[in-house]
């Protein structure tokens, strides 16, 4: 497996709970404490299993429509972030209603406050005083993006966490610090959640962290293993994030070509919740 730098975030750095307040155990055997209202039931998820495809930019709807062949099955866009790296001009609700209907799935990435302790520079970085604070607001803001390009309630967020120094105590605590808050940030509005982390170190961290509430409920693990699964080659203990809640970047920087579009993409095997576009 290569070296985790960056998600494909930065081409120019390289890129069902119902109740009342207590625990409740999620598919993908992740508890998760609530605080939701308790007269709300969950909007029905969405699903899709098969390869999908993640750039920097969304590419335009001529170069989406061209791609549906059959090989890729569903697309991750960036929706924001202070850390988002590329512009994304095609990224507008018309856009995602246009892809919906051409039969793509959306798998929306909201790229948020990133840790203490990682390498190089982020417009938003999280410190151990600040990573709830940061995790609340940057959940509601994700909620906000999504919902903005006709994303509805019941879709999955996907919050991308780079890389970092597992072994730095005070940094890993203040990221899972950010990651249980904005996960309930997100629950809050009934919108699913996951994380794409790498399987070295920000996923490794909410797969083996004890403490097993308010964490994502589907776990999108960076192995560059080139093989195409979310099984065989799975990291972490078998009983976690079962029942359709794993995604597994396992290719980067393939440059491919497509009805005449050329486009730079990481291939991901995708069993998980996607977006609810209305």
């Amino acid at each position: 497996m290569p070296t985790p730098v960056r998600h494909r975030r930065s081409r120019t750095r390289r890129r069902l709970a119902i109740g009342a307040v207590g625990a409740a155990v999620l598919a993908g055997g992740i508890t998760v404490q609530q605080s939701l209202a308790t007269t709300t039931t969950w909007p029905a998820a969405k699903y899709y299993t098969g390869r999908a495809f993640d750039a920097c930019t969304a590419p335009t709807a001529s170069a989406m429509k061209a791609w549906h062949t059959g090989f890729y099955g569903a697309a991750a866009v960036y929706v924001g972030g202070k850390n988002r790296g590329c512009t994304q001009a095609n990224l507008t609700a018309s856009w995602v209603k246009t892809i919906n209907s051409q039969g793509w799935k959306l798998i929306p990435l909201y790229v948020g406050a990133q840790p203490p302790c990682a390498s190089g520079t982020n417009p938003e970085r999280m410190t151990t005083t600040t990573a709830a604070s940061l995790g609340a607001t940057d959940g509601a803001d994700a909620v906000a993006k999504a919902s903005a390009l006709n994303m509805k309630a019941g879709s999955a967020l996907y919050l991308d966490m780079e890389a970092y120094d597992t072994t730095n105590s005070s940094c890993n605590t203040a990221v899972l610090t950010y990651i249980r808050n904005w996960q309930k940030a997100v629950h809050a509005k009934y919108y699913r959640t996951g994380l794409y982390g790498f399987s070295s170190s920000s996923a490794k961290a909410v797969a083996t962290t004890t403490d097993r509430t308010n964490l994502p409920g589907t776990l999108w693990y960076a192995k560059w293993d080139k093989v195409n699964t979310t099984t065989t080659d799975w990291p972490f203990a078998s009983t976690l994030w079962t029942g359709h809640h794993r995604g597994h970047q396992y290719m980067v920087n393939s440059k491919e070509t497509r009805g005449g579009y050329a486009i730079t993409v990481d291939r991901d095997a995708w069993d998980a919740p996607v977006a609810v576009v209305g």
